[in-house]
């Protein structure tokens, strides 16, 4: 999808164009929307994502999905999954998608607790302890920083 974009007087005569965003988790679609630009929590780090992007699939970590369209900015928790960007198509498979605003930084704080004080007495303990950290801290982080 491609508009033209005028300003005060000024005809401005190349083409915006718009990413369609799709972020699925197993129950349903959670958000289908247009996007001048998408952020997603890569398990390695942050990748934004712009039109024009080359194909991409990666796997998704613990963190905050930002979606740009405008002056607006919408923000989701997602809990890793994985991204397929293919022309302007993002397509986020991911097991639970939550808008940020509906985050609570005190349940994510006793999450936080009682993730850090689970016994890891075997490597198997040690890699659950370690996702329910990494997943708490991340819902803390966009709790606290979407109040």
């Amino acid at each position: 999808m491609a508009t033209t974009h005028v300003e005060q007087g000024v005809d401005v005569s190349r083409s915006i164009r718009i990413l369609e965003c799709a972020v699925v988790t197993p129950e349903a679609t959670v958000l289908q929307s247009p996007a001048q630009f998408v952020a997603l929590p890569l398990y390695d780090g942050e990748i934004g994502i712009a039109p024009g992007r080359a194909p991409l699939i990666g796997r998704l970590g613990y963190g905050e999905l930002r979606l740009v369209e405008g002056d607006t900015t919408r923000r989701y928790y997602v809990d890793g999954g994985f991204v397929q960007v293919s022309g302007d198509h993002v397509t986020v498979l991911t097991n639970r998608a939550v808008p940020a605003d509906q985050l609570d930084a005190a349940v994510a704080r006793e999450q936080l607790d009682v993730a850090r004080s689970r016994p890891a007495h075997n490597v198997d303990l040690l890699a659950i302890r370690d996702r329910n950290v990494a997943q708490a801290r991340a819902q803390l982080r966009i709790a606290l920083r979407n109040q």
